[in-house]
């Protein structure tokens, strides 16, 4: 019965990986991947007497009272895309941002950043802003790379910029305040938008060509938003969800309730608040917590077992091995783990299948579990935009023209990956960065 114990932690943890390679290249998808593995192994190696204390750690990390939040934060986001709050916002900011050279490409990472600190989930604003920022600026002349690139990094910001999902995951996982590390994402987010706002304007002062201002020709045949309407809604729930965290007036979860609330209360004040759009919003998050949901079974199953079978102190011993035990080095391996996990596999099985692992070391070594959870949520920027499968091209895809390919858009992003790797390395050698609040 317990044939696979007799391998050895170190050819078990091979098998485990190979098994697993082998069953997402069937196409299985990754929570059900993971559960197989996990089942596996914990009646191979231990025996029925093993799967109680899987199912155990299953049930802790479903119950935790914060998960409610990511449920919440992701109706936000439906909410957000089936009424016209976004649109009104950017067609108010494209007024102000007009007059200025590349100002609708900055006025779109603008509008990025606001939708990103209503929702945090970047399916849903890369699209939109794929729908609203992308055609207006093709149309304007703006250099097709520019304008690709600026769309879809800027709809990636919600990875970082709080209230992210990716840091309530990864809160859970590491069992840190989500509060905490809301705090700590904040300055490293602003610099990274900064940094593709400063981008954007040294590429059109050295180009002016690549961003053409619009002509009188080129003004807009609607009319003019209510810029109060257009503003005011998007800014109060910005207040409300983060300004009750921050204040320490809300938890995240009760927070996310308030932000739902609200989003609720300004599409009903402008009279879009119907029952189509209630029940697709709900629809669409159904369709996304069920995937973390079910990920987040097959992962927590698998680091279970293995961390039955002694796996986390083989990991630790392996990456101390292979960095001589020096610390930033040890960091450095790991960021290097995730850049390439994060490049085949979704976020949430990243953090989930790695977290249990690599915190412990992280504790060990002296470093803030918090600041680990920033650089953490920017290396899963970085995989968001990088190819063979950064999802966020592959969502801006499903709106853009047929003439832009996917390799077009996975191309225009370089700059962007470029400055994200950039803002991870300020962040891992300047850790106050992550940790000014303290």
């Amino acid at each position: 019965m317990f044939e696979l114990a007799s391998l050895g932690i170190g050819y078990g943890s091979l098998l485990m990986l190979v098994l697993l390679v082998l069953l997402l290249l069937t196409g299985m998808q990754l929570a059900f991947a993971t559960g197989l593995v996990a089942l596996l192994f914990a009646l191979g190696w231990f025996g029925v007497d093993a799967l109680p204390i899987v199912s155990s750690r299953l049930y802790s990390f479903i119950g935790s009272y914060v998960f409610l939040a990511v449920p919440m934060f992701v109706l936000m986001a439906s909410l957000l895309d089936h009424s016209g709050i976004a649109k009104d916002l950017f067609d108010a900011m494209a007024r102000i941002g007009r007059k200025l050279r590349g100002g609708v490409a900055i006025q779109t990472l603008i509008v990025a950043i606001i939708l990103a600190s209503m929702s945090g989930v970047i399916g849903g604003e890369t699209v939109l802003l794929g729908i609203l920022a992308l055609p207006q600026m093709l149309r304007l002349g703006y250099d097709r790379r520019l304008a690709i690139g600026t769309t879809c990094a800027g709809g990636a910001l919600g990875t970082m910029l709080p209230p992210s999902i990716v840091l309530i995951i990864y809160g859970l996982t590491a069992n840190v305040s989500i509060g905490e590390l809301f705090k700590g994402a904040f300055l490293p987010a602003l610099i990274l938008a900064l940094f593709y706002v400063a981008y954007v304007l040294v590429r059109v002062w050295l180009k002016p060509e690549i961003a053409p201002l619009p002509s009188d020709t080129d003004e807009p045949e609607t009319p003019a938003p209510n810029f109060f309407k257009a503003l005011f809604f998007p800014i109060l729930s910005v207040v409300v969800v983060l300004g009750s965290i921050y204040g320490g007036i809300a938890s995240v979860t009760e927070a996310s309730a308030l932000g739902v609330l609200g989003i609720a209360i300004s599409t009903a004040i402008r009279g879009e608040l119907n029952l189509a759009m209630i029940r697709k919003s709900t629809i669409s998050t159904l369709r996304v917590c069920g995937m973390i949901i079910w990920i987040g079974i097959g992962a927590t199953a698998l680091v279970g077992v293995y961390n039955l079978m002694g796996g986390i102190d083989f990991v630790r011993d392996m990456v101390f091995t292979v960095s001589g035990g020096n610390g930033l080095l040890t960091i450095l391996f790991m960021m290097l783990i995730l850049l390439v996990l994060g490049m085949f596999l979704d976020w949430v099985g990243v953090a989930l299948l790695t977290m249990p692992i690599f915190v412990p070391i992280v504790n060990e070594l002296g470093y803030s579990p918090i600041w680990f959870g920033v650089v953490f949520c920017m290396n899963m920027q970085v995989s968001f935009l990088s190819p063979p499968f950064g999802p966020a091209a592959f969502y801006l895809k499903t709106v853009t023209p047929p003439d832009i390919s996917l390799g077009e858009i996975f191309r225009s992003l370089v700059p962007f990956i470029v400055l994200q790797i950039l803002a991870l390395g300020l962040v891992i050698a300047f850790p106050q960065l992550a940790l000014w609040w303290q």
